[in-house]
């Protein structure tokens, strides 16, 4: 099977020969070498400042995304939520559950955020921004230069889900001024999911300290002063982050960020280039290289989706709830090639060939 979903994505051999070791013991000098080296390289490819810290959560990506309400908002702030699809709605529901007080901006499947949006909202006292930088259920990448600036302006706590775009985007969190940024290991990173990764900027580090976290297990007081020995405060995924530890040398070696970047925008051009006869459409107005969201115009998405994976022996992403016979997704991110997309767009054109599609 080839796998083009958004996660979780091909491996490279390396990483894969990992997760056939047994699983070593990790309250170790060794293990705490690994996991600096870890934070160190996140850091460097998010581009975050010298004094921010890295806190890897045994958990998805969403529980990336409840750590940061959790740890650095309380009933006292007044929150922005970019709610463009599930992932925005994620959000929105955890502001409900933890009583953090907030107005969305509700965008259309497929719509990119602008200016407009955001000017009802300058001057009203808001303290905080959230946004998915990248919703992945619908293939819009946000304008972050367009967030960053109107949160200098209104000087608001911003909170970046890159689960789906760190390493295949552009991203510089220092630059941005953004305070928390979330990564998952599935993701462009190439691991096993299990892995949440979060870089927290010293604006968001101060939250941690003043915010009482009601939860031990997601508590980043705790994480962090573990961090500080190299360690977790609870049994991590162990092979997991041994995995990224190789996947994050393995891009350093190769060009660091911007040569991963490159190379993930390279495969996203390449399959939309070959796709421009079949009778899909792409759905987003501001695209990511890591998806292309297509809507066909002649079948049902879900029934492509099925057709890949029983009669051509690859997996493409299926969407849920409205979209589910509306949209498909293919994902450029993992360790994918040129020629694994031919197979793709062959079967596509077989699928044409056959009326099917």
């Amino acid at each position: 099977m080839i796998n083009f979903t958004v996660g979780p994505v091909q491996s490279s051999d390396a990483v894969r020969a990992i997760g056939a070791e047994q699983v070593p013991y990790f309250r170790t000098a060794e293990f705490s070498e690994l996991m600096f080296e870890n934070e160190r390289l996140i850091k460097k490819f998010a581009k975050a400042t010298d004094d921010s810290k890295v806190a890897f959560i045994t958990g998805s990506g969403s529980a990336g995304m409840e750590t940061a309400i959790m740890n650095t908002l309380t009933p006292a702030d007044k929150a922005i939520v970019v709610n463009g699809g599930s992932f925005g709605h994620r959000f929105v529901e955890l502001c409900e559950l933890h009583e953090i007080p907030f107005d969305e901006i509700k965008l259309a499947p497929g719509k990119a955020l602008k200016a407009e949006h955001l000017a009802a909202y300058e001057g009203k006292g808001y303290t905080t921004f959230i946004v998915n930088k990248h919703e992945t259920s619908t293939g819009v990448h946000y304008d972050m230069k367009l967030i960053s600036d109107f949160c200098k302006r209104n000087n608001l706590f911003l909170i970046v889900d890159c689960i789906s775009t760190f390493l295949a985007d552009p991203f510089n969190m220092a630059e941005l001024g953004a305070d928390i940024m979330i990564t998952g290991s599935q993701k462009a990173l190439a691991c096993p999911p299990g892995i949440s990764v979060m870089a927290l900027s010293p604006k968001a580090l101060a939250r941690v300290e003043k915010v009482k976290c009601k939860c031990q297990y997601l508590d980043l007081k705790i994480a962090l002063k573990n961090a500080e020995r190299g360690q977790t405060p609870w049994t991590p995924a162990v092979s997991i982050l041994r995995q990224i530890n190789a996947r994050l040398k393995e891009i350093d070696a190769n060009g660091g960020v911007e040569a991963e970047i490159a190379r993930t925008a390279s495969l996203a051009n390449y399959f939309r280039e070959r796709i421009k006869d079949l009778p899909f459409e792409i759905v987003s107005e501001s695209l990511s290289n890591a998806v292309t969201p297509l809507h066909p115009t002649t079948a049902s998405a879900y029934d492509i989706f099925l057709k890949i994976k029983d009669e051509y022996g690859m997996w493409i992403c299926p969407n849920g709830g409205d979209m589910k016979d509306t949209v498909f997704r293919v994902g450029h991110i993992g360790a994918l090639t040129t020629a694994d997309y031919d197979k793709l767009i062959d079967a596509f054109k077989d699928l044409q060939g056959k009326r099917f599609i």
